[in-house]
C-alpha cells in the first residue's frame, strides 16, 4: 500500500486515541498500545502525529481534563482540500471506506492504518490539477502555505510532479480565494402557471410504486396499501377551506417514503405543481433526497426535478465570505513577513468547498459536520445567512446566491423537500401578507398546495415554535442591531440605512420614515445590557435623558422570576432555566410595559410608512425602474415586514395583553410566562450570571394557528408517521381523536381519511424488553453501572437515552475508560467535539462503538442492523413541568391531566423503541432503567412485545445471550 509523501526522511508518528488508551505508530513503524499520560509524554518528544479529527482525539487523549496543546497533521482537513463537498464520518474506520478500502485493509482501524489514508489521499491529490476547479489549486496552496497550514508543502511537492494540463493557466493567488467570480448564474423564468386538477388513483399509484421498488426489492406487504391511502390526500378540493387530509399511522419498515413519493411524483407530472414534502430532522431530508434517486437515476434530472430547501440560514452567503476573506487577507496577498494569518487556512477550505457544493448548505448539507468542530463554529456561522441582513438585489453576488439558486429552482420542481420550521413559516409570512395585500416576506411565489408531513408526530412541537413569540433581552438586541447596525466593536453588522442605501439617498419622503424609525430603535437594548440585567437602578450619566424603556421592562421581569423562584412560588424547569406565571401583575410592571408599547409603535409606525412608500414607487416609477431596482425593492419591503414589523407587532401585542388577568374557568387561547436563563446552569442566583430574560407567549393549542394558516388553504394534505397515535386502551376511536386534536385536522370541515399499517417486523422475535427495577435512578454510580455492564453485555451497538444532560456527562465520565478498555469506543452528545448529526454518522460507521444522547438522538438516530442493538433509557421520559404544560395539561387533557402526561410519555417510548428495528434481520433489546415505571406505560411497546421486570443482573444476561443467539452480540 502507498505510503504518504512526506518532505522529512522520517515520516510522521500516527495516533489514535481512545479513552485511557492509545494506539501509536512510532517514526520508525514501531505500533504501541499505551496509557494516555505514557502516550502523551512520548508524542511531546515526536514531530506532529497523524489523527483524524484532532480536537475529538486531543480530547480523549487529554483524560477528561483538558485537551493538551499538541500541534497534529489532521487527515480530515486533508480530505477537505483532496474531497471537497463529500460526506465522512470522522473516524480512521470511516476515512478508510469513504476511500474505498475493504474491511479486511481496514483491520482495527489503529493507528497502523493512518500513513495508508495519508497515501491514499495523497494519490487522489495528484489528479486534482485535471479537475473543473484545478486552476484554483496552486494559488490555494501557495496561501495555505503561508498561512502555516502543515499539509501545504507536502501537498505542492506531490502537484509539483505533476504536469500542467494543457492550455490550463495557474490562478493567481489573489483570485484563488475569490471563489463567488466563479460559481455560475441563475437566470429567472417565467412563473409557473397554477397546477391542474388531474387526480391519481390508488391502482396508479401502486404501479408506479412497483417501478420505484423495481424486481429485486424486500417485499413490504402493506407498502403498496399505503400509497393507496396516500393518494386520497391528491383527490381535487370540493370546498374552500376544506382539504383531503389523510392521516396515515404507518409502522417501521412499512416503506413509507416510497409510499408516499409514488402518488405525489404522479401528481406533480400530471398537474405541474410542487408537492412539497416536509420532514423534521435533516436526517430524513437527506434519506428522502436519497431515496428520490430511484425516482430519477440520472442525477442532472433529479436536480432539476427534486429540490431540498431549508432556511436562508442553512446556507453560506457569498457576500459574508468575501468579508471574511477581505478582512483575512486584503488583496489575498501576504504580509510585510510573508506569512499569512491563519484564519485564511478554513476560509481557502471553505472556498474549495465553495465550489463543489451542489448547494451551499452549510449546516447538514454537503460540508461536513466536523468542519466547524476542526476549525470553530464561528468560521462556519460568519460565512452562513444568519444575521437577517440580506441585501438581495443590491448584493454583487446576487445572480450566483446559493438561497437564490435553491428558490428559483423550486419554483418549477416537481418536489421540494423541506422541513417542518420552513414549511410553517413560509406559511404564517403568507397569511401575514394577505393580511397586509403584500407578499409578506416569503420568498416564494406561489403557495404550495398539496402537502407530505413526513415524522407527523413532530407538528405539534413544530407549530408551537412558529406561531409562538419571545420578547426577550437577545430578541430586542438583535433587533435594534439588525436596525442600527454596528454600535462599536469589531462587528460588520450592517444597519438597514446602509442595506436601503441607495434607494432612500435624497428622497425625503423615505428618508424621513427611515430616520424616525432608526431614532425610535434607540429604545431597544443597548450594547451591553445583560451586564446591566441585575441593576435594579442603573447608575446612568447625567445628560443620558429617560432610561432605556426595553431595559426598565426586563429588569421587572427578572426581578419578578426571582421573587417567584422555588421557595417562593416559581419554578426552576432545567439546568440554567427559571419560570413563573405573568399573573398577577405588579403595577409597576403594568406601567413599564406600557411606557414599551408605546416606544416601539413609535418603531413600527414609521416602518410600515417606509414600505408603503418602498411599494408606491413600483407604481410611480413604473416607466423607469430597471428589473434589478424593482427586485431589490420587493425584496427588502418583505424583508422589513418580516424582520421588524412582523416581530414589532407580536411584542406590542404581548405587551397589551400583559394587564389582562386570565378569568378562572375559561379556557385562554393563548398562554404566557417569563423565563429566566442563567449562564453557569446552577441553582443559585449569582449577581451577573444572567444570559435572558423575557415574556414568553405560546398558543395554548397549536394546531389552531396551524390548521388556519396551513391546512385549510391547502388542496390536499397527508400527516405520516409510525407513532401519530398513543393506542394505549381498546378505544381505537379515542385515540385516533387524540391524534387528529394534535395535528388540527378537528378543526377542519370535513373528518380526516384514516388508515392505520402495522409494522412487517415480528418483534416478538426479534426483540427482548426489559424494565430494570433495582437500579437507583439518582445515583450516579449505580447508573454509571447499569450503562457499563448493558453496553459490555452487547458487545457495543448501544444507543443510551437521557432526560437531563448533567447525568449523560456523569454516566460517560465514569464508564468510557472501562468500555474503551473493552474495545467498545463510546461517543456521546454535549461531551465530544462533534454535532449531532457526526455523531450518528460515527455511530452508524463504528458498528461497535456505543452513543450517549437526549432527545434529539432519540428523533435522529436511523442507523440500520448490526450497529444498534440495544437501546438503554435510563428513565421513563415524562412531560417537561413546566408552565405552558401545566396549562395544556389543564385546558387539553379532557379532564385526564395524568392520562395526558402518560399518552406523551408513552409516544416518546415508542418512538424510542422503533429505533432498534429498521429490517426484517434487525434484532435488538430496549432496556429501561426505572423501578417507578407504571405498568400503563408498558402498552407503548408493539403488539406480542412483553415487557420483562427484573434486576439488572438477570437484565445483562439475557441481553448477552439474546444477541449471542442471534448472531449480533
Amino acid at each position: 500500500m502507498p505510503e504518504a509523501p512526506m518532505t522529512s526522511h522520517d515520516p510522521p508518528p500516527a495516533l489514535v486515541a481512545g479513552h485511557g488508551r492509545t494506539s501509536l505508530l512510532t517514526p520508525d513503524g514501531e505500533l504501541l498500545e499505551l496509557g494516555s499520560n505514557e502516550a502523551l509524554a512520548m508524542l511531546r518528544t515526536l514531530a506532529p502525529p497523524l489523527v483524524v479529527h484532532a480536537p475529538a482525539t486531543l480530547r480523549r487523549l487529554g483524560g477528561g481534563g483538558p485537551a493538551p496543546h499538541l500541534p497534529t497533521l489532521d487527515l480530515l482537513e486533508l480530505f477537505a482540500f483532496v474531497m471537497p463537498a463529500r460526506s465522512v464520518a470522522p473516524t480512521p474506520r470511516g476515512l478508510a471506506q469513504a476511500l474505498d478500502l475493504t474491511p479486511q485493509e481496514i483491520g482495527h482501524a489503529d493507528a497502523g492504518l493512518l500513513p495508508q489514508l495519508a497515501g491514499l489521499l495523497m494519490q487522489r491529490a495528484a489528479q486534482l490539477l485535471s479537475t473543473p476547479s484545478g486552476a484554483d489549486i496552486p494559488g490555494l496552496l501557495q496561501l495555505l502555505g503561508q498561512a502555516g497550514w502543515s499539509w501545504a508543502p507536502m501537498l505542492g511537492a506531490v502537484l509539483a510532479r505533476q504536469p500542467a494540463p494543457r492550455g490550463a493557466a495557474a490562478m493567481p493567488a489573489a483570485e484563488a480565494l475569490r471563489v463567488w467570480r466563479r460559481l455560475p448564474k441563475w437566470e429567472e423564468t417565467a412563473p409557473r402557471p397554477a397546477p391542474g386538477q388531474a387526480e391519481v388513483a390508488p391502482q396508479e399509484a401502486r404501479t408506479r410504486l412497483a417501478r420505484l421498488l423495481g424486481p429485486q426489492a424486500e417485499s413490504r406487504p402493506g407498502q403498496a396499501d399505503y400509497a393507496d391511502a396516500a393518494a386520497e390526500a391528491f383527490r381535487a378540493r370540493l370546498r374552500p377551506g376544506d382539504p383531503h387530509l389523510v392521516l396515515a399511522e404507518a409502522g417501521t419498515g412499512t416503506g413509507k417514503t416510497l409510499g408516499y413519493v409514488a402518488p405525489s411524483s404522479l401528481w406533480a407530472e400530471r398537474n405541474g405543481g410542487a408537492v412539497w414534502i416536509s420532514t423534521y430532522t435533516r436526517h430524513l431530508q437527506r434519506q428522502i433526497e436519497t431515496e428520490l434517486a430511484r425516482l430519477h437515476p440520472d442525477i442532472a434530472e433529479r436536480r432539476r426535478r427534486v429540490v431540498l430547501r431549508k432556511g436562508r440560514e442553512n446556507y453560506l452567503c457569498l457576500l459574508n465570505l468575501e468579508e471574511a476573506v477581505n478582512a483575512a487577507a486584503p488583496g489575498a496577498a501576504p504580509s510585510r513577513r510573508g506569512a499569512a494569518p491563519a484564519s485564511l487556512i478554513p476560509l481557502a477550505l471553505l472556498a474549495r468547498w465553495a465550489a463543489a457544493t451542489g448547494d451551499g448548505d452549510v449546516l447538514g448539507g454537503d460540508l461536513p459536520g466536523w468542519f466547524a468542530e476542526l476549525f470553530g463554529q464561528a468560521y462556519v456561522m460568519g460565512v452562513a445567512d444568519r444575521r437577517g441582513e440580506c441585501i438581495h438585489g443590491a448584493c454583487p453576488h446576487y445572480q450566483r446566491c446559493y438561497i437564490e439558486h435553491g428558490i428559483r429552482r423550486a419554483r418549477q420542481a416537481d418536489l421540494v423537500v423541506a422541513n417542518h420550521a420552513l414549511v410553517l413559516t413560509q406559511a404564517a409570512w403568507h397569511a401575514q401578507g394577505a393580511e397586509a395585500n403584500s407578499a409578506g416576506g416569503t420568498d416564494e411565489d406561489q403557495v404550495p398546495t398539496r402537502y407530505v408531513f413526513d415524522e407527523g408526530h413532530h407538528l405539534p412541537d413544530a407549530a408551537d415554535s412558529a406561531f409562538s413569540a419571545v420578547l426577550s433581552g437577545i430578541e430586542t438586541a438583535e433587533l435594534r442591531r439588525w436596525l442600527l447596525g454596528a454600535e462599536g466593536g469589531r462587528s460588520r453588522a450592517r444597519g438597514l440605512k446602509r442595506r436601503l442605501d441607495d434607494l432612500v439617498l435624497g428622497q425625503p419622503a423615505l428618508e424621513t420614515p427611515l430616520d424616525a424609525a432608526l431614532l425610535a430603535a434607540r429604545a431597544l437594548p443597548a450594547p451591553g445590557w445583560s451586564l446591566r440585567l441585575a441593576d435594579v437602578q442603573p447608575e446612568l450619566p447625567a445628560d443620558a435623558g429617560p432610561a432605556n424603556p426595553s431595559e426598565a421592562l426586563l429588569r421587572l421581569l427578572r426581578l419578578q422570576v426571582l421573587a417567584r423562584m422555588p421557595g417562593a412560588g416559581g419554578r426552576r424547569v432545567q439546568g440554567g432555566q427559571s419560570e413563573c406565571d405573568l399573573h398577577p401583575v405588579p403595577d409597576e410592571l403594568a406601567d413599564a410595559a406600557a411606557t414599551l408599547e408605546r416606544a416601539l409603535g413609535r418603531i413600527v409606525e414609521p416602518l410600515l410608512t417606509l414600505v408603503s412608500r418602498l411599494g408606491a414607487r413600483l407604481e410611480e416609477e413604473a416607466d423607469s425602474l430597471d428589473a434589478t431596482t424593482r427586485g431589490r425593492i420587493e425584496a427588502l419591503g418583505r424583508t422589513i415586514r418580516r424582520r421588524a414589523i412582523g416581530r414589532l407587532e407580536a411584542w406590542i401585542a404581548m405587551l397589551r395583553a400583559i394587564p389582562e388577568t386570565p378569568q378562572a374557568g375559561i379556557r385562554p387561547d393563548h398562554v404566557m410566562f417569563l423565563r429566566l436563563d442563567r449562564r453557569d446552569g446552577g441553582g443559585q442566583p449569582p449577581s451577573s450570571g444572567d444570559r435572558d430574560v423575557g415574556l414568553h407567549r405560546h398558543w395554548l393549542d397549536p394546531s389552531v394557528p396551524f390548521a388556519a394558516v396551513l391546512a385549510a388553504p391547502a388542496h390536499g394534505m397527508l400527516i405520516t408517521s409510525a407513532t401519530l397515535r398513543d393506542e394505549s386502551g381498546s378505544d381505537a376511536e379515542m385515540s385516533w381523536a387524540a391524534a387528529e386534536a394534535r395535528v388540527g385536522a378537528s378543526h377542519l370541515p370535513s373528518p380526516a381519511l384514516r388508515a392505520s399499517l402495522a409494522s412487517p417486523f415480528d418483534y416478538a422475535r426479534q426483540t427482548r424488553t426489559f424494565v430494570v427495577n433495582d437500579v437507583a435512578q439518582d445515583d450516579p454510580e449505580q447508573l454509571a453501572g447499569a450503562y457499563r455492564a448493558l453496553f459490555l453485555a452487547s458487545g457495543g451497538g448501544g444507543l443510551g437515552l437521557f432526560t437531563a444532560i448533567s447525568r449523560l456527562r456523569l454516566v460517560h465520565r465514569r464508564i468510557a475508560a472501562p468500555l474503551d478498555a473493552a474495545g467498545i469506543p463510546l461517543f456521546a452528545q454535549h461531551v465530544d467535539a462533534m454535532d449531532n448529526a457526526t455523531l450518528v454518522d460515527v455511530f452508524r460507521t463504528e458498528t461497535d462503538s456505543c452513543l450517549l444522547g437526549t432527545d434529539a438522538m432519540r428523533d435522529g438516530v436511523d442507523v440500520p442492523g448490526h450497529a444498534l442493538r440495544l437501546v438503554v433509557f435510563e428513565r421513563v421520559p415524562w412531560p417537561r413541568p413546566d408552565i405552558l404544560h401545566r396549562e395544556r395539561r389543564i385546558h387539553l387533557s379532557g379532564g385526564a391531566p395524568s392520562s395526558y402526561d402518560d399518552r406523551i410519555a408513552r409516544l416518546r417510548l415508542r418512538q424510542a423503541f422503533g429505533r432498534l428495528i429498521r429490517s426484517s434481520g434487525d434484532v435488538g433489546v430496549f432496556v429501561l432503567l426505572d423501578r417507578r415505571t407504571p405498568s400503563r406505560l408498558l402498552s407503548a411497546f408493539p403488539s406480542g412485545v412483553i415487557a420483562e421486570r427484573t434486576g439488572l443482573a438477570d437484565a445483562v444476561a439475557k441481553t448477552a445471550s439474546f444477541l449471542a443467539t442471534s448472531g449480533r452480540g
